[in-house]
């Protein structure tokens, strides 16, 4: 007998909607508990965009789907064991939050307006942050649009990207530089200057990895 795919889900976007519909989740529910927006979601519904493997991956443990089904619409669509929603798999996908912003109270207290949604990623230790790196200052190390993963310290660490503020409060990326006793933040595109830190210069975290494929 041959193996028939009978599934009436024939693409990818495809499968991804009806798992949302079984679910019973509305665009924006699926996209916040995915942490993307819902923009992005409707087109991978649609066919017009194609998820990152990770987004795939997160899909999968987050609601028990084998990836054969989800990826190529074969076999049954659940895993044989299935992960509740509220719990996080075993696998090593961890739930980060996505900040929109950092406020000067963290991380002592973050506000819910400051959470844009979470990201599940795989290998990331528990109590990190998630930003969305913003310009060309720290290119080609970290580029427009990378998802930043950082830990939240204060101690400055010789060759470190660390997140801190400026002189003019804003929350940027650097890297730290100790020279002959003295401290700078310097930015990767040699377009641009570093500074030493002063009296308001606050260190909010060091970043631990970079994520470029990331579709938000």
């Amino acid at each position: 007998m041959s193996n028939i795919n009978l599934s009436t889900e024939h693409t990818l976007g495809e499968r991804i909607r009806s798992v949302r519909s079984a679910k019973g989740l509305t665009q924006k529910e699926f996209a916040d508990a995915l942490g993307i927006v819902q923009g992005y979601l409707s087109g991978i519904e649609r066919d017009k965009k194609l998820p990152s493997t990770t987004l795939l991956f997160a899909i999968c443990h987050k609601w028990g789907l084998r990836e054969d089904w989800l990826l190529y619409g074969s076999g049954r669509r659940e895993a044989t064991s299935v992960t509740p929603k509220h719990e996080l798999p075993a696998s090593g996908i961890v739930k980060t939050p996505l900040l929109k912003k950092i406020a000067t109270t963290f991380p002592d207290q973050i506000k819910e307006d400051e959470i844009a949604g979470y990201v599940y990623l795989p290998n990331i230790c528990e109590g990190c942050f998630a930003i969305i790196a913003e310009g060309d200052f720290m290119a080609p190390t970290i580029r427009d649009g990378d998802l930043v993963i950082f830990r939240p310290d204060q101690e400055i660490k010789n060759r470190s990207i660390m997140l801190l503020n400026n002189r003019w409060g804003e929350i940027i990326l650097r890297k730290c530089r100790i020279k002959g006793g003295e401290t700078y933040f310097s930015p990767e595109n040699a377009t641009y200057t570093p500074f030493k830190p002063d009296g308001s210069t606050r260190i909010f975290g060091t970043v631990v990895s970079v994520w470029r494929n990331i579709k938000i």
